[in-house]
């Protein structure tokens, strides 16, 4: 339950951030390089709303055994990654991840990739315990 509160804490902090940073971000989406400019303004507010959503569920409804919210973070999660390991592999200079929108930033290294490696490790557990805990509830009401 509190790694679901903590990572709905993260998640909204980073929608609420990029939301504010909403004329920047389609700037800071460019300097991935994967995505034509007409698209990104697009890409983000699929991202914010991901964002946005799962980490207000996971923020006021910890307990819930719904899939749904942990399914959109493993997605956000797999597309943070995706990006900054497509960008760092490639070599591109990234001065601001654009997790937080104009907010902590960080430059693209090694340490935002160890962060995106445990957002994803943290996804496969919450998917893991929500899947255990939707069994435990069907075998509870049989």
């Amino acid at each position: 339950m509190w790694l679901r509160a903590v990572l709905g804490a993260i998640l909204t902090t980073m929608g609420v951030g990029q939301l504010a940073s909403w004329p920047a971000m389609p700037d800071i989406l460019a300097a991935y390089e994967f995505a034509p400019a007409a698209a990104l303004p697009w890409f983000a507010a699929v991202v914010i709303l991901g964002e946005l959503t799962s980490g207000l569920w996971l923020l006021t409804r910890p307990r819930s055994c719904a899939l749904t919210p942990v399914w959109i973070y493993t997605a956000v999660a797999v597309i943070w990654a995706g990006l900054a390991a497509q960008a760092f592999g490639r070599g591109l200079t990234v001065d601001n991840c654009g997790c937080f929108g104009r907010f902590l930033t960080q430059r693209l290294g090694w340490f935002v990739l160890l962060q995106d490696a445990l957002l994803l490790i943290y996804a496969g557990l919450m998917l893991r315990a929500t899947r255990k805990a939707r069994t435990r509830a069907a075998g509870a009401t049989r």
